[in-house]
């Protein structure tokens, strides 16, 4: 039998396990975490922490890790959870999980229920957001009886994942893995009103919402199409266009991390090979014009030219006015970023990861 003080330790190595996304059932952290400690042949099911004591451990490694930022990620979760209910008001929305209850962590997404008898109709409504999205039928044995639940995985700011249910299951009352007893969920009514009283600052309005939202949708969407975008390996060894990307944003956040603008120029310098890889640079200013300061857009337009300045392809007048421009100094340590990011195997982040860090700086401003 398991002690109380080996019981603890099996939790905490089961969180860890969980934090660090190794592991994403409970039950299978729990007996990865026994044998860990010797004791996989010796415990008995009860003598295991219950999901609710390692998801209290799980909190105590994302306070300690992700510190203030945690609070600052659940808002911006909980403002993403209801523009999307918004959109699928007419499907009876239910914000369920970590999210509505406070308990996220690095990486946890947005889950939602939705009552619909027919996926297309969701479907549909992702197609007209423009929305990226995959569907997952998951077939679960439990007590001897299979079932099989409708995921509908979608990749916005944030990940959710829509779990959708019959129309007739509205009123059914879900029962939580971790507790046992009934899930705690909100209503789009409900959300609203705890939204309000929680975040008094917030426009909750669809105008408040939308202007912010819709810019960075806008950058995702064009980021998106460029993990297709392969590149000539003579001068982009690393692979495809949003692998460099994003190796020039980590780069560029290295430099000035506090500098919003650069920073999107970096990650954003190359949307235009998705959209004409003949001039790149006129196809991503032409799609970024309206939606990024000035000087992003100098930036973008100009990196090109620095590279050719650096490799004295300029000619002597060309090249002097280049070195008197307002952003010659920016457009140096552009050009530096782009051409250093184009290593094989560099550890990178997300899109949505990128987009996040820029928008938290530019809210904290």
């Amino acid at each position: 039998m398991a002690d109380e003080r080996t019981r603890k330790h099996i939790a905490l190595l089961a969180a860890r396990l969980m934090y660090d996304r190794q592991e994403t059932e409970y039950f299978t952290a729990k007996r990865k975490a026994a044998r860990q400690l010797g004791i996989d042949s010796r415990y008995r099911p009860k003598d295991l922490p219950s999901n609710a004591e390692i998801r209290d451990q799980i909190q105590a490694f994302a306070n300690l890790i992700e510190g203030n930022q945690r609070q600052d990620n659940l808002k911006e979760m909980r403002l993403a959870a209801f523009a999307m209910m918004r959109r699928f008001d007419s499907f009876h929305p239910r914000l369920i999980g970590s999210v509505w209850t406070g308990h996220i962590r690095q990486g946890s997404d947005i889950d939602l229920h939705l009552f619909c008898n027919h996926l297309s109709a969701i479907t549909t409504v992702l197609d007209e957001q423009n929305l990226r999205y995959t569907v997952e039928h998951k077939r679960v044995v439990k007590h001897n009886e299979a079932r099989t639940f409708t995921h509908v995985h979608v990749s916005d700011r944030f990940e959710f994942e829509l779990t959708i249910y019959p129309t007739e299951k509205i009123n059914y009352v879900f029962k939580s893995s971790i507790t046992g007893r009934a899930i705690e969920r909100a209503t789009l009514p409900e959300l609203e009103q705890f939204l309000a009283s929680e975040y008094p600052e917030v426009d909750l309005t669809i105008d408040g919402l939308t202007d912010i939202a819709d810019r960075y949708e806008l950058f995702r969407m064009l980021l998106a199409p460029l993990e297709s975008v392969k590149q000539s390996p003579v001068h982009h060894p690393e692979g495809d266009a949003l692998y460099h990307s994003l190796q020039v944003f980590h780069l560029a956040r290295d430099r000035v991390p506090y500098d919003e603008g650069f920073l999107l120029a970096a990650l954003l310098h190359d949307v235009g090979k998705a959209i004409d890889p003949a001039d790149h640079v006129a196809a991503g200013v032409a799609a970024l014009e309206d939606s990024v300061t000035p000087r992003t857009l100098t930036l973008i337009a100009g990196h090109m030219e620095a590279h050719a300045y650096n490799a004295a392809a300029l000619g002597h007048r060309a090249r002097q006015r280049f070195r008197e421009a307002e952003n010659f100094d920016d457009l140096m340590l552009l050009a530096e970023c782009d051409k250093a990011g184009r290593r094989r195997g560099v550890e990178v982040c997300t899109i949505a990861e990128a987009l996040t860090y820029i928008r938290d700086m530019a809210d904290a401003w």
